[in-house]
């Protein structure tokens, strides 16, 4: 298949949905099919260019405000009938919801080419930590007519695909997730690094990756961290990422670690050398980190939902609480700090169930999930959809 992924975001961008989207269009690009990925600039000379068989094209964007590194496209349908009238692809991903999928939307509506679109960011739930929580019904309506516009939505947990089933999004399904294990992996544990951190080997370190902003839930994973260093004083605390809440963070705690942006090999052996990874987020649609701490043999706390629902099983390979119990969250850390004699077996575990969890399952259910659609397309006989609402073509 010719497969054009339309997204604001690709790497080496570093967020969960760029990691992702790069690893889906590899693993294609490996059986053969052809991938284009149409994203915004990154740079003033940004060309086009292929990566390891995916073709990337770059359209004009702008920076996105309050998300340093990051873009968003702008509006681009005649460019896109331009491209897809010159070569035609099978099938057109739609991966974010920005000005950049809206024209796509409309141009392969226009040139009749099967849509499908995926939801990775629930950015309806951001609004509270950003002041304009009143904007949240507004911000749904939105994201659910653009999604509707298409032949399914694809989403990367059950409780994502209920929630928006709910919300009345039409034809959700599951979009499979992996971990490189091979990457992410204990043996990378590096007692230099702790040392950095002001830990030896018998030192707990807990760790926090991701993005350092107000929908992560911090103060809860600082509240927990806190209640477990009353236990332990020799705790520390380490901090991988950035973002706008960062500089906050280092003035009300000038002595916790802050290791900032890492990727590759070099956010494997951050990880690695953490002891437990405290992760209180309540917006995420999946949560990558969770996965990718459990093949590091980290012992994850966090809420049971998305990802550590998925894969953690409480007392077994992890720590999990009641969605939204923040005085469950404390507690838990609590218990965990009093006794760290049972850390090393949850750690094995949850490696251990990170091995089950590769990259090859989620692309082959991508690429089923896109033949039916083709089918399903070729199938209505090249019968134009309705005209959207406000679409003057």
């Amino acid at each position: 298949m010719r497969i054009a992924l339309v997204t604001e975001t690709y790497p080496p961008e570093v967020n969960g949905v760029a990691m992702t989207l790069q690893r889906l269009t590899q693993g294609l690009a490996r059986r053969g099919h052809q991938l284009h990925v149409i994203r915004p600039r990154q740079t003033r000379v940004d060309v086009t260019r292929t990566h390891d068989g995916v073709e990337e094209i770059p359209m004009p964007g702008l920076p996105l405000p309050g998300y340093q590194g990051l873009h968003f496209g702008l509006p681009a349908k005649g460019r896109l009938l331009q491209e897809w009238r010159t070569l035609r692809p099978d099938i057109v991903h739609i991966a974010t919801e920005g000005p950049l999928g809206w024209s796509a939307i409309r141009a392969a509506r226009k040139l009749r080419i099967p849509l499908v679109s995926s939801f990775h960011t629930n950015f309806h739930s951001y609004g509270q930590h950003y002041g304009f929580g009143l904007l949240q019904r507004v911000a749904l309506g939105y994201l659910r007519y653009i999604h509707n516009q298409t032949l399914a939505t694809l989403a990367p947990s059950q409780d994502v695909i209920q929630a928006l089933t709910a919300d009345g999004f039409r034809e959700v399904g599951l979009l499979g997730r992996g971990v490189d294990t091979e990457l992410f992996n204990p043996n990378l544990r590096d007692p230099i690094l702790r040392r950095e951190w002001g830990a030896n080997e018998q030192t707990p370190v807990a760790l926090y990756v991701g993005r350092i902003a107000g929908e992560k839930n911090l103060p809860l994973t600082i509240t927990a961290f806190e209640t477990m260093r009353q236990l332990r004083p020799d705790m520390r605390m380490v901090f991988v990422g950035d973002g706008p809440e960062l500089r906050k963070l280092k003035s009300l705690y000038p002595d916790y670690h802050y290791a900032g942006m890492r990727r590759g090999e070099e956010l494997a052996r951050h990880y690695a050398s953490g002891d437990v990874f405290l992760f209180a987020s309540m917006t995420e649609t999946f949560g990558n980190v969770v996965t990718e701490a459990m093949a590091s043999g980290l012992l994850v706390l966090a809420y049971d939902y998305a990802a550590p629902k998925q894969y953690i099983a409480n007392g077994k390979n992890g720590v999990l609480v009641p969605f939204g119990d923040g005085g469950a969250y404390t507690h838990a850390a609590r218990l965990l700090a009093r006794d760290t004699s049972d850390w090393g077996r949850l750690r094995t575990a949850a490696r251990q169930t990170a091995y089950d969890i590769g990259w090859a399952n989620a692309v082959l259910g991508l690429e089923k999930r896109y033949e039916q659609l083709v089918a399903t397309g070729s199938a209505l006989h090249g019968a134009r959809p309705s005209v959207l609402v406000g679409d003057p073509t």
